[in-house]
């Protein structure tokens, strides 16, 4: 999915060669990210769910979004889970994905609701090597939704690179 802003008088970001509007980041809230990362993940219990990383030079973060399994092969994008990474959060997951850290956790608050994220090695060869789960709670109503996938080790190769880039790209270098 390609998320884009369209305007008469777009701007070039440095660095990037992308054309952008600031100021319709900043009237609609919306802004222009490269194409994401899906890891679709549904399984036959209905019990899945995808996980999808997109990159916001603008925003300088990799967005995370999760959605929960509503079908055989469909998810509730009304239910998504969204969280905003920037350098230390990636840096924490790096840390897994490379083999330095047995997990990481993730932990951010605001006013309307608590997200947390968690990325774990796990060291059982009947079991995926790698389990992410994203929870979320409002405050208003302590409600939590919760999204949570294996991951293989192909998978977690193309994420890591993925990350990587971003904290190249994120750094400027």
């Amino acid at each position: 999915m390609n998320d884009t802003i369209t305007d008469p008088n777009p701007t070039t970001e440095p660095n990037t060669g992308t054309e952008r509007s600031a100021s319709s980041e900043r009237n609609t809230g919306t802004f222009e990210r490269l194409p994401d990362y899906p890891i679709y993940k549904p399984n036959s219990r209905g019990s899945g769910g995808v996980f999808r990383f997109g990159f916001s030079p603008y925003k300088s973060a990799v967005f995370l979004e999760a959605a929960p399994q509503s079908g055989e092969r469909q998810f509730d994008w009304d239910q998504k889970i969204i969280m905003k990474w920037t350098l230390p959060d990636l840096g924490q997951a790096l840390a897994v994905l490379q083999g330095r850290q047995p997990q990481a956790k993730l932990f951010h608050q605001s006013e309307k609701a608590n997200s947390t994220f968690e990325l774990t090695f796990r060291d059982d060869p009947a079991k995926a090597p790698y389990l992410m789960i994203v929870s979320r709670q409002l405050t208003e109503d302590k409600t939590v939704r919760k999204v949570g996938i294996p991951l293989a080790h192909g998978e977690a190769a193309i994420l890591e690179t993925v990350l990587r880039s971003a904290v190249t790209r994120l750094i400027g270098w």
